[in-house]
């Protein structure tokens, strides 16, 4: 009878143990696949069918905040490139000695820590990250909502919108960005980016992948 309950324990600790490990890899790779780039950043189709939960959390944002995806998603594409960990250069010093970063952007909306941080307040996402895409693209939602609030903007007009998040509320109110030909190019390119995606946004069949996407 003791044997019989020692070999019991042992096989139950044992499958245990096998279930512990395995959980702890499906989350590593996991974590992995979702902040890998994906393999081709200007196909929104393929970066979706690539990136199940990607899709799941650019819907949950446009639903939440009544921003539209391919306006999403075009924001981080504009913003990182679809890179998780992406920071500003650094400034150098003597032209050879790095310095500190030139803002305090991070990750795929590129938000910098003090926006980051009222976002986290106003939402009570305290465990929010930037470097998590279902976080970040939360954030470009509740950013770009704030616009068409306090701005008295359409959902649909990306010019105000990404100006707005490239110089700020007050900095798009004031005007000036208009007279910067460099934000200028900037907003016209993310207006581009932002047709492609719709175009490709209504041809999309996402598909579901399993655990990891």
């Amino acid at each position: 009878m003791t044997n019989s309950l020692s070999i019991s324990s042992h096989f139950g600790l044992g499958r245990l143990s096998l279930i512990v490990m395995v959980a702890s890899v499906v989350s590593v790779l996991s974590a992995c696949v979702s902040t890998s780039t994906p393999r081709n950043t200007e196909n929104l189709c393929q970066i979706f069918d690539e990136k199940r939960s990607w899709y799941r959390s650019a819907v949950r944002s446009e639903q939440k905040w009544g921003i539209p995806v391919p306006t999403l998603m075009a924001v981080i594409h504009k913003e990182s490139s679809f890179r998780a960990t992406v920071r500003p250069p650094r400034k150098k010093i003597l032209g050879f000695i790095p310095g500190k970063r030139l803002s305090t952007s991070l990750g795929y909306s590129q938000a910098k820590i003090e926006t980051w941080n009222d976002y986290v307040k106003d939402t009570k996402r305290r465990t929010a990250s930037r470097t998590n895409f279902a976080d970040s693209i939360d954030f470009v939602g509740w950013y770009l909502s704030r616009a068409v609030r306090h701005l008295n903007v359409a959902p649909t007009n990306t010019e105000a919108l990404y100006a707005s998040y490239h110089v700020g509320l007050s900095g798009y109110q004031s005007g000036k960005w208009r007279n910067s030909p460099g934000i200028r190019n900037s907003v016209a390119t993310f207006q581009r980016q932002v047709q492609v995606f719709e175009r490709q946004f209504k041809t999309c069949t996402v598909t579901n992948r399993g655990w990891f996407r």
